[in-house]
């Protein structure tokens, strides 16, 4: 299942057409040495993947517990469903996914007949249902680039960040480093004052290896926190001053073999249509088969409980966008519903995409920078309050959202 969706990334981002000044990233093996001027802090976005907040505490993350120590950080609740597109799309634009459109990681429009949206999926009709913060930042004049980030490639009616690079998972995090310290030695007129900066690896390996301490998962822990000191030595040898803003979308918890929902155990696969499984499910009735498929998903099941869209509880605030599926399943966290088990589930390993209320789905979030007081850390809040954060460290004049400033104001300085 995760293979397949990285698949689905790499075959999407690779096709999509760069600008030509994203095409040059220059080799920095040698400490930044330039201090010429005074410069404006750059807020700098950062997303880990998966990176769950108990990470922060294994003893292997030197660079953020430092920006940590110097600044806030905390857990923080992802939105529902606790997935990656929807909840990058969230910290971008201050709405839950119910609002912003991106529903899920795959997901129909009945305006679309026929048309899948997947994690490749540039076409504007998609993501036009909320306007991400680097679009508002470049039509108020405050330049903007992006260095991976769901949704950073699409066309706003002609509108992109002034740089952006389209997702590839073979560019290795240096040198996602080195294009974002390249930016940073411009002349100030074609400087970004918005940056942002995603990482896929710990995500990649909390799949693989699970959630709980192990050597390869720290190994990928560990080399994204190398990577920010970099960064951040970088920015510091530049005279560069920086507010950091690092999230993560989701948390992770362990899955194994013997937790899986068979689907062709509840109802024969040519009754219904599979939009997404895994970690929730998503079906849509064939034509003239609604019933049969309501009676069947509908009744009490073991470690899965299945709602027509309508009647989703509220609490998980999912089920007002027309594009959630008509039947909707959560799972209990841990287990996995599937059509058809990927040859490599063969282990332990770890998902999300579970009740956002869950504690392993809990969100990992840290600020730190000459607008941060050192107020240690914060009570858990939801993670559309970040989009009012970065707005107020860029200089944004925001867009109307679900969010709020208020976890961040007592830390905020003049």
């Amino acid at each position: 299942m995760f293979k397949n969706l990285i698949s689905l990334i790499l075959a999407g981002f690779l096709l999509a057409g760069a600008p030509a000044l994203a095409a040059t990233t220059p080799e920095l093996d040698d400490p930044v040495s330039e201090k010429t001027e005074q410069r404006d802090p750059v807020t700098i976005l950062i997303s880990i993947d998966g990176f769950r907040p108990d990470y922060l505490e294994r003893g292997i993350t030197p660079n953020l517990s430092a920006l940590a120590a110097s600044g806030i950080y905390g857990p923080m609740r992802p939105s529902f469903p606790s997935k990656t597109f929807p909840n990058h799309w969230t910290l971008v634009t201050g709405k839950t996914p119910d609002h912003h459109g991106i529903v899920g990681n795959t997901m129909e429009d009945a305006a679309r007949p026929g048309e899948v949206f997947k994690m490749a999926t540039q076409d504007p009709f998609w993501w036009n249902q909320a306007e991400p913060i680097w679009i508002t930042a470049e039509k108020q004049g405050i330049r903007s680039a992006t260095m991976f980030w769901p949704g950073s490639e699409v066309d706003f009616n002609g509108v992109r960040p002034a740089d952006w690079w389209p997702f590839n998972q073979k560019l290795s995090n240096d040198r996602r480093i080195n294009a974002i310290v390249d930016w940073m030695r411009r002349p100030a007129d074609i400087r970004p004052r918005l940056v942002t900066l995603y990482f896929d690896t710990v995500d990649t390996a909390g799949h693989y290896y699970g959630p709980a301490p192990g050597e390869k998962l720290h190994a990928a822990i560990s080399a994204v926190d190398s990577e920010i000191g970099r960064l951040k030595q970088q920015l510091d040898n530049l005279d560069q001053p920086v507010n950091f803003v690092i999230a993560s979308d989701h948390g992770m918890t362990e899955t194994a073999p013997d937790r899986i929902i068979y689907l062709d155990q509840i109802m024969a696969r040519d009754q219904y249509r599979v939009v997404e499984d895994g970690n929730y499910l998503a079906v849509e009735p064939l034509e003239g088969n609604r019933d049969a498929v309501r009676a069947a998903f509908l009744q009490p099941h073991e470690h899965m409980q299945c709602w027509d869209r309508q009647n989703i509880p509220p609490e998980l605030g999912y089920g007002t966008n027309p594009r959630v599926p008509s039947i909707f399943c959560l799972v209990e966290t841990g287990w996995v519903v599937l059509q058809d088990v990927p040859e490599w589930m063969t282990g332990t390993g770890g998902g999300h995409g579970y009740d956002h209320r869950d504690p392993d789905m809990m969100a990992f979030f840290l600020s730190s920078g000459p607008a941060i007081r050192a107020g240690g850390q914060l009570p858990a809040f939801d993670n559309v309050d970040i989009y009012s954060l970065v707005a107020k460290l860029t200089g944004v004049n925001p867009v109307a959202g679900d969010g709020s400033l208020a976890p961040f104001e007592p830390v905020l300085k003049p």
